[in-house]
């Protein structure tokens, strides 16, 4: 494998504008929030001052629950143990728990969080920094995460949803032949097999599934793994979750932010609701409040004021944050610096800003995660045989594509030769019209805008002749665009870890490692 090009966020056209301004500093307010040594030396002692021992025991027991059924290596238990003392603290990043880890960007922001942790423990060696995966294992829509991709293939299983996804028990495991008919040939087709097998076993919940695929994949790196589906976290969110209930405090002091962004941006990534958490019973559903009553939307379940704050006194485990409210549980629980996620996920943690500060916990670094693109020698070598770069790929590639079909055409030069002297005729003709009455000067104008429109009716008729005439050059170059972007999206979108794990195994999580830039947001090419 070889870099072919490491290619910043600020150059890519598809990048959204608010991860540009972000990621530049021309947000104003979250300077302090993006990835810089300052950042991080303010960063900790905030999250220092602000973090008990009391939360670090609960976290450590909690996570020790939770981890006992799995093998840790020497790297997690030391992490592990690490928790309890003040000068540890966590990078996260979050997923659902797509089936086989679903698209391969799963992997790169893992990756990345333990990286990040190696580039702070290199500059701040007084201090410890554990890398943490945080399961969304209480989503409730299965649809989202029961399947995933490969070059020849799409698996799926069918389960019973509803409530919680991790909850969920396997029992369709005809996926797990069908992978087996497609990866029992390839170099390490063995080692993914046993990888699915022994995750997705009959019995085994969409919870320890993921646990078990993740830490086979990263014990080695010292990932911790955290299961937000707990009664001993979510018991230190009460007064927050009280809050929402009874004040709607995330909606009404994120309000501000949310309509700088829709001002600014046209819309936001997520908008908050008066209240936003779930109830699970059988089932996970909204509460609402309707002046009088807590509802759970959908379910024949009301609750008074009374009646709301003792099951939650008595039971937090049965209410459940939405994707606004879960940053918020996250950096309430864990010591946490920094959090690494896609930009969709950046885009919403910006809306929160002002919600952290009112209820005191410090608002952690964001960092956009970096993207990686593994494309084959032969894929490049067309690329270059068309005098084309990757990176062409990433822009507006209706534009590339027909510079390409109308380059060094003879008609186009002429079109355009006759064109500008047509400007310059009118340019010279408008000074002097300007100069009579009024009327005259603006049918000069408008005779400049038909006649050029003919000029761009021609220059479109041509392209479409060019395009019928050159089909075959015009093929080629869609045919490439799905070898870089299958289904017409990133590759890191589309397909599972299990394409390049094949060829490569381990030897391929150490490369991406690696490559990665944890100082800066970027595209990574690399030729395999």
């Amino acid at each position: 494998m070889k870099t072919i090009n490491k290619i910043s966020f600020n150059d890519i056209e598809s990048i959204p504008q608010l991860i540009k301004d972000f990621l530049s500093h021309k947000i104003e307010g979250f300077e302090g929030n993006t990835f810089s040594f300052d950042n991080f030396k303010k960063q900790i002692h905030l999250k220092q001052d602000s973090f008990s021992q009391d939360q670090r025991n609960v976290l450590f027991d909690a996570l020790e629950d939770q981890l006992k059924d799995l093998k840790l290596s020497s790297k997690q238990k030391e992490n592990l143990d690490n928790l309890k003392q003040p000068n540890t603290f966590t990078i996260t990043t979050g997923h659902q728990l797509n089936l086989f880890s679903g698209p391969v960007f799963f992997v790169y922001k893992i990756l990345q969080t333990i990286k990040t942790c190696t580039y702070l423990k290199e500059n701040f060696p007084d201090f410890n920094f554990v890398p943490v995966y945080w399961m969304a294992s209480e989503d409730h829509d299965f649809a989202e995460i029961n399947h995933f991709k490969t070059e020849n293939n799409y698996y799926e299983i069918n389960e019973k949803s509803g409530g919680p996804v991790g909850r969920i028990k396997i029992n369709d495991t005809f996926f797990i032949s069908e992978f087996e008919k497609e990866f029992k040939d390839s170099v390490f087709g063995t080692e993914l097999i046993l990888m699915l097998k022994e995750a997705y076993k009959v019995g085994n919940t969409l919870t320890e599934a993921i646990k078990t695929l993740v830490n086979r994949l990263f014990s080695d790196l010292g990932l911790l793994i955290v299961d937000g589906d707990s009664k001993e976290l979510k018991t230190q969110l009460k007064d927050v979750f009280k809050d929402e209930l009874l004040n709607f405090s995330l909606h009404e002091t994120s309000k501000d932010k949310v309509e700088f962004l829709t001002e600014k941006y046209g819309k936001v990534q997520v908008n908050p609701r008066e209240i936003n958490l779930f109830y699970f019973s059988e089932t996970r559903d909204r509460i609402e409040f309707d002046g009088q009553k807590y509802i759970v939307v959908d379910k024949n379940i009301q609750f008074t004021q009374e009646e709301i704050l003792n099951e939650l006194e008595n039971h937090p485990e049965k209410f459940s944050p939405n994707a606004l409210m879960r940053p918020v549980y996250q950096e309430k629980v864990l010591p946490n610096l920094a959090y690494i996620g896609g930009n969709a996920e950046i885009m919403y943690w910006l809306e929160l800003k002002d919600y952290f500060a009112k209820i005191n916990i410090p608002f952690p670094v964001l960092i956009p995660r970096n993207s990686m693109l593994f494309l084959k020698e032969k894929t490049i070598g067309k690329v270059e045989k068309l005098d084309l770069k990757i990176e062409d790929f990433f822009q507006n590639f209706t534009t590339i594509t027909n510079n390409k079909i109308l380059s060094n055409n003879t008609i186009l030069e002429l079109l355009e030769k006759k064109e500008n002297i047509l400007t310059n005729n009118f340019s010279e003709l408008k000074s002097i019209a300007e100069t009579t009455e009024k009327s005259f000067g603006n049918m000069v104008k408008a005779e400049e805008t038909r006649q050029l429109k003919s000029f761009k009716r021609m220059k479109k008729r041509l392209l479409h002749a060019e395009k019928i005439k050159q089909s075959e050059l015009l093929e080629r170059l869609e045919k490439l665009f799905l070898d870089v972007h299958p289904s017409k999206t990133w590759q890191e979108r589309v397909y599972n870890f299990s394409v390049i794990f094949a060829d490569y195994g381990y030897s391929w999580l150490e490369t991406c490692l690696e490559e990665m830039v944890v100082e800066e947001s970027k595209l990574i090419i690399l030729a395999i």
